[in-house]
């Protein structure tokens, strides 16, 4: 029974995610790619691209992988060759939203933190040669998951996708541990140490204007600069904070598995770190939406539109 209860909740959260994800993702796009959200055009590249990555998470992991074979289980999804193309694109989708996050986060610290660099690092060049440096080495270094599967002759009028036996292999075993610890305890560890010198960074200045602007305002003058830089604050704490909440589970979950316990009693919490993994993919816009008063007006808008031109319409 509760196996049978993990597999509905888990057809309903895919669902859900799905719809939702897929909308929310390209309503990001659309509305970040018009550049009128009050944000520098190097933040607004690294939203993009994130939103980019996080609609191909659910496109490929989502869709494709969990809906695609639960509906369809002989179409050419589990062809062997589409099947192995697929294991890359999973992986390494995945790899780049996880790690645009790690670069995100180090703009806005340097953005913060390092006045000195912010003219020459936080330009919009510099954000695309990041963007692009991240994406093309996730691809590659996820090419290898080719070979997970071997053609199976047996299931059906093509050959199907099936596991090799490689866990057992010392060099297969080595790639798989070091893209665990690559993705995602080193992006984890980063996001934390980022934005715990951030937050450092952040009490320190905010003591040392008070003190030397204390005696001239006495509080009651507004202090133009940390209000400017609050949005961008809120908005690095919020992205970050949900990419520490949501992969929590995943993190523990290999520290767990490298202690060499045994994991089988613990099936439902797999489960679940997955779909948490997977549902960070489509909670950006959200933190937008709350945290971004243009962002909003620009979502009402983009909603609206359609509705008006309809009514307009029907009244022609």
């Amino acid at each position: 029974m509760g196996g049978m209860g993990l597999l509905l909740v888990q057809d309903m959260f895919y669902h859900c995610l799905a719809v939702i994800g897929v909308a929310a993702n390209i309503m990001t796009i659309v509305i970040l790619s018009r550049g009128s959200c009050g944000l520098s055009r190097c933040t607004g590249r690294y939203l993009v691209s994130m939103a980019v990555t996080d609609l191909l998470v659910i496109i490929f992991c989502v869709l494709l992988k969990y809906l695609g074979t639960l509906y369809f289980p002989f179409s050419f999804l589990n062809y062997y060759h589409v099947c192995s193309l697929n294991s890359i694109m999973n992986a390494a989708v995945v790899d780049s939203s996880v790690w645009l996050t790690v670069a995100f986060t180090f703009d806005r610290f340097m953005a913060i933190c390092c006045q000195r660099l912010k003219a020459r690092y936080c330009t919009e060049r510099r954000a695309v040669g990041v963007i692009t440096t991240v994406c093309t080495v996730s691809y590659l270094r996820n090419i290898p998951r080719y070979f997970t599967y071997e053609p199976d002759h047996t299931r059906g009028p093509f050959p199907v996708c099936r596991l090799r036996n490689l866990c057992t292999k010392t060099p297969w075993a080595v790639y798989l541990w070091f893209g665990t610890i690559l993705t995602p305890l080193i992006p984890y560890a980063c996001i934390l140490l980022l934005n715990a010198l951030t937050v450092r960074h952040i009490l320190m200045a905010s003591q040392v204007r008070k003190a030397f602007r204390g005696p001239r305002n006495d509080g009651r003058q507004v202090d133009l600069e940390m209000q400017n830089r609050r949005r961008s604050i809120i908005l690095l704490f919020a992205i970050s904070g949900n990419f520490i909440v949501l992969w929590m589970t995943k993190v523990v979950i290999f520290v767990f598995q490298e202690m060499l316990l045994d994991m089988s009693p613990m099936i439902i919490v797999i489960h679940v770190g997955d779909m948490l993994m997977y549902l960070s993919s489509c909670t950006n816009t959200c933190i937008y939406a709350l945290t971004q008063a243009k962002f909003r007006e620009e979502m009402r808008r983009v909603v609206t539109h359609p509705i008006h031109l309809l009514l307009k319409f029907i009244k022609d």
